[in-house]
């Protein structure tokens, strides 16, 4: 199949030429604004491996993290070894697929992980000149686009029995990291030219197993959000049981809000006026109003629900007070934002999703773990679906969306998908 991709790419590359928008890049996980949406690409309505495809790249492991792409790169984290004593970062050409350039950081010092998280599943981020990586335990990691090292920063030893996912985002001058899951569990702030430590507050109550407190297990893998609130432009990270919102200049929890459970895999969705925190293995969900100064939880929580949901792992999208999000067991809800209440679910037997929502202004992309991608309407009335698109092989990574294109990593393969 590769060969045919190939030769396949290079006639549909010699056609369309190879010429991208550096404002159309997808550089972070969730996006540009780090909210799943990428308002004014067209990415294709239908594809499979026969139709479609513009070009496919062999993966040298299984993997979790997400495709970013800026101007003509793609970019993307593996593990060369199931024993993650290798993890590199990937540099794939946009043209075509083929590989620019690999940096791998050698780590034998060993840190546990779960089966179903193979090592590397950090989405790396990029500002269009630098791309920054987190190898978890092994480091954050700076290069330039053309594989150059330009600088490393030891964040020291984290370690959790399921392993390592947030990921790093670039804001101005500087790059914020919640670390975790562990005993050792903080948000980071770092220069962006240099790795210099600017700020690091520590999250209280980690475990690497079930806590002592609560003999359950507990842990964040959420990536943080930054928006503007009370007129200050915040760091939102959902954390076991609460969330925080962090100066980005001092690193000074602003304001609290709990009610979530002890597993937090999905970032916090903050609208203009109402935000969700959702725990993840069927914790609560809370809807609150972002803002304040302190505990919140009594003057801005809105609601709390503990409906019983077997996972929670991808974030969902907010339009208006709309969410709309996928999680396990097949299960794509439209959720009152300001209530918490159930508009629609729609189920799709024997499929998982855990891959977070993508989307445009009027289509929504959830891809299951099977390989399935459904397309459908972002409508409250009601489930419509638009398409549903089988690539046959395994996925947790979320899609990227950039212009007409769309970047899907499979376990196995990288694929960039565009209509012909």
């Amino acid at each position: 199949m590769a060969r045919r991709l190939g030769l396949l790419s290079l006639l549909f590359v010699t056609a369309l030429g190879a010429s991208f928008s550096e404002a159309a890049d997808w550089p972070f996980f969730r996006g540009p604004n780090r909210d799943g949406l990428s308002p004014d690409a067209q990415p294709p309505l239908h594809w499979s491996k026969q139709q479609n495809i513009r070009w496919g790249a062999k993966l040298p492991g299984p993997g979790n993290s997400s495709p970013i792409v800026t101007g003509n790169k793609v970019l993307l984290t593996c593990a060369l070894d199931r024993q993650g004593t290798r993890r590199a970062l990937l540099c794939f050409d946009r043209a075509d697929g083929h590989p620019l350039w690999t940096q791998t950081v050698n780590w034998q010092a060993g840190d546990p992980t779960h089966a179903t998280n193979p090592y590397c599943a950090s989405t790396p981020a990029t500002d269009g000149q630098r791309v920054i990586a987190w190898h978890g335990a092994a480091g954050l990691y700076c290069y330039d686009l053309d594989g150059k090292p330009l600088w490393k920063a030891d964040l020291g030893l984290i370690r959790h029995i399921w392993g390592y996912a947030s990921s790093p985002l670039i804001h101005g001058t500087r790059v914020y990291l919640n670390c975790g899951p562990g005993h050792r569990s903080f948000v980071v702030c770092l220069d962006k030219n240099t790795g210099e430590k600017l700020w690091l507050t520590d999250e209280p109550g980690g475990a690497e197993d079930k806590s002592p407190e609560t003999k359950s297990w507990i842990g964040s893998w959420s990536s943080g959000v930054i928006r503007k609130i009370d007129g200050q432009e915040q760091f939102v990270v959902a954390q076991p049981r609460h969330v925080n919102a962090y100066d980005l200049a001092s690193g000074k929890i602003l304001w609290t809000c709990s009610g979530t459970g002890d597993l937090a895999y999905t970032d916090v969705i903050v609208g203009d006026d109402i935000a969700v925190a959702m725990a993840g293995y069927g914790g609560a969900a809370i809807g609150f109003k972002p803002g304040g100064t302190g505990d919140t939880t009594a003057s801005h929580r809105l609601w709390r629900t503990t409906q019983k949901i077997p996972q929670r792992i991808g974030t969902g999208i907010l339009r208006g007070h709309n969410l709309f999000i996928a999680n396990e067991p097949g299960l794509i809800e439209c959720i009152d934002a300001t209530s918490g209440k159930t508009v629609w679910s729609h189920r799709e037997p024997g499929q998982n999703f855990w891959a977070l929502l993508a989307g445009t202004n009027d289509r929504l992309y959830a891809t299951s773990q099977q390989g399935n991608t459904y397309v459908f309407a972002p409508d409250p009335a009601a489930w419509r679906l638009l398409a549903t698109n089988a690539i046959e092989e395994h996925i947790n990574a979320s899609p990227a969306l950039v212009e007409r294109q769309l970047f899907l990593r499979t376990w196995e393969n990288l694929y960039c998908i565009e209509e012909r």
